[in-house]
């Protein structure tokens, strides 16, 4: 893969709702930049990682999750450190087990996974489960060039997202 890879998925609803972006790209060039960057500039509230599968065993590719909301409260950050990073991490490895990202390369690219997790989310098991399908459809889209621009022209009349509706 010489390309990179931009993809956008939301998964479910209410509070455990996922919303992830990735950029999947080589690690000679400006995805990896970008990631070591990231890595190395943590800020207060925003403190990239490496997505582990378990201690001592990171997702292939290497992955690193960015929490898009503020983290203020211990619970908010456990939900970031536990649930939503195993649940990055196992769908970054069903994308590389569906061959969505080519396991002949994995070694060769960087992940960047932009992760929201929101405050007054409680359920961890469900932010694990929208996490898990919302990376690996991020990665899908971004793999097939999603989405269609004859699609996006025709909803530009009428945005919506979970959070407002145009009319």
């Amino acid at each position: 893969m010489s390309d990179v890879q931009l993809g956008e998925s939301f998964i479910g609803k209410g509070a455990e709702a996922a919303h992830v972006n990735t950029v999947l790209g080589p690690r000679e060039g400006a995805v990896g930049t970008a990631w070591a960057t990231a890595l190395a500039g943590p800020t207060v509230g925003h403190q990239p990682f490496v997505a582990i599968l378990r201690p001592g065993l990171p997702v292939k590719p290497l992955t690193l999750f960015v929490n898009k909301a503020t983290i203020e409260a211990d619970a908010h950050g456990l939900l970031h450190w536990g649930p939503a990073q195993a649940g990055i991490a196992a769908g970054v490895a069903d994308a590389v087990a569906d061959g969505v990202v080519p396991a002949d390369q994995v070694d060769e690219l960087a992940l960047i996974a932009a992760v929201w997790v929101n405050p007054a989310a409680a359920d961890a098991d469900l932010v694990y489960r929208n996490n898990r399908e919302a990376v690996r459809t991020a990665l899908a889209a971004g793999a097939s060039g999603h989405p269609d621009l004859d699609d996006v022209l025709a909803a530009r009349a009428h945005p919506r997202n979970p959070f407002y509706a145009a009319d």
